[in-house]
């Protein structure tokens, strides 16, 4: 059994999104090798009690470790304030900490946060550096920002994606990890077109994955849409409202009531969505939920018909977690959601004009509220996906695939190099 040094900058095994997926990797690790896991000290809590909580053989091989920058080199940090350029450099600096805890290891793995734009210096050791996944948000058209949001929104946008093209382009450090790393595990294909040179090296992994469900979806009276997901504009959740208010007014006025839209989230847009809905004149059939138990979250799920997420991003957790309970995704044919969601287990929306693309959603849960065979086909289609391709114990088996791979690869390298000298 060989050690996997692994940072993940973000874990707590009681939360989604980025902190899920840290806990979740390293626990797939754990499942075939010891893991040394380094991590930040406010996850330190969280941690200890879930171990303490659960009982399981697999975190006897898991070690963490908790590094923070020292005070005089984070001071101005306050929260979310600051936190990508906090990760540059806790990434910078974390060499200094493991040659100070004397670390034994075999392979290095930078986990998380899943971009890439900014560097690691885990290469340093000479150990296999397996670099992901990484990834990036993809250029939003401007028009779907402008038109829901305004143009602060797009100069937002705008600036973000300038600083990504600087450290791309410019970033000498960056330039070292891809020329050090022996196998890069990428998000989606989007990565390539940034850093075409990663392409003979690496693997299409999603960062996004879910547990198996031994529940079922329930068959209810209603046609239930759900999108899950914070509330701001990268979400896409203008588009999601928009089309659903269009599908159903186009609906004879008997069979509206048979028709709901579920949105579980919160976040910095919640107030202008629940005033859209109002303008829209869909409240009656539109259920706004902030915050919720997972148990009555994993409900809702086995009651929805169809899981609407017309997200802009590269990822989406809760794609990977709607598939799970065998729900068909809509969605934009994008690189995240839309290299996620195949012909069989979804329906994918291509970037038009933002009316038009509104049109085409509304079209498309029309085609799904008259269509039952196609719900059941899509259905069956997306538990199918998630099977394959999104159940985090498909991950555990590729990432020990992946570790031995590069140390062979590694022994090979190193064996030529001295038969040469």
């Amino acid at each position: 059994m060989k050690t996997i040094l692994a940072t993940a900058y973000a874990i707590n095994p009681y939360k989604g999104s980025e902190d899920g997926m840290g806990w979740n990797f390293v626990y797939q690790i754990a499942r075939y090798q010891r893991v040394i896991a380094i991590t930040r000290k406010n996850n330190r809590e969280a941690i200890e009690q879930f171990i303490q909580e659960e009982t399981d053989e697999v975190y006897q091989n898991m070690t963490f470790l908790y590094y923070d920058l020292p005070y005089w080199m984070r001071f101005w940090k306050k929260g979310g304030r600051g936190a990508m350029l906090y990760f540059y450099l806790w990434q910078l600096c974390m060499p200094i900490f493991i040659w100070s805890k004397r670390l034994d290891f075999d392979v290095a793995h930078n986990l998380n946060f899943h971009n890439d734009w900014t560097p690691s210096m885990l290469w340093v050791f000479g150990k296999p550096f397996v670099w992901g996944p990484i990834g990036h948000h993809p250029d939003i058209p401007e028009q779907f920002l402008e038109v829901p949001y305004g143009k602060k929104e797009v100069q937002k946008h705008k600036r973000l994606w300038w600083i990504k093209q600087y450290f791309w382009k410019i970033d000498p450090l960056l330039k070292l990890t891809k020329w050090k790393a022996d196998k890069v595990l990428c998000m989606n294909t989007s990565v390539w077109d940034i850093h075409p040179s990663l392409k003979r090296k690496s693997q299409i992994m999603p960062s996004v994955s879910s547990e198996v469900h031994q529940d079922r979806r329930i068959v209810t009276p209603k046609f239930n849409i759900l999108s899950v997901g914070r509330l701001l504009p990268l979400k896409g959740f203008d588009i999601t409202i928009r089309a659903f208010a269009l599908f159903i007014k186009k609906l004879p006025k008997n069979i509206q009531d048979q028709v709901e839209l579920t949105i579980v989230g919160s976040g910095t847009h919640e107030a202008f969505y629940q005033q859209m809905v109002q303008d829209l004149g869909v409240e009656e059939n539109v259920q706004f939920i902030s915050w919720i138990e997972r148990v009555e979250l994993t409900a809702i799920y086995r009651q929805s018909d169809v899981f609407f997420f017309p997200s802009h991003e590269g990822a989406g957790m809760v794609v990977a977690e709607a598939m799970s309970y065998s729900l068909p995704v809509l969605c934009i044919n994008n690189c995240g959601p839309g290299e996620f969601v195949t012909e069989e287990s979804g329906i994918r929306v291509p970037y038009g004009s933002y009316e038009a693309t509104i049109q085409a959603f509304a079209l498309q849960l029309e085609r799904l509220f008259l269509d039952q065979n196609l719900q059941d086909r899509l259905s069956e289609g997306a538990l199918a996906r998630f099977q394959n391709y999104f159940d985090w114990n498909v991950k555990g088996e590729q990432l020990c695939a992946i570790y031995t791979e590069v140390l062979g690869t590694k022994h090979k390298t190193k064996t030529s190099t001295t038969a040469k000298l």
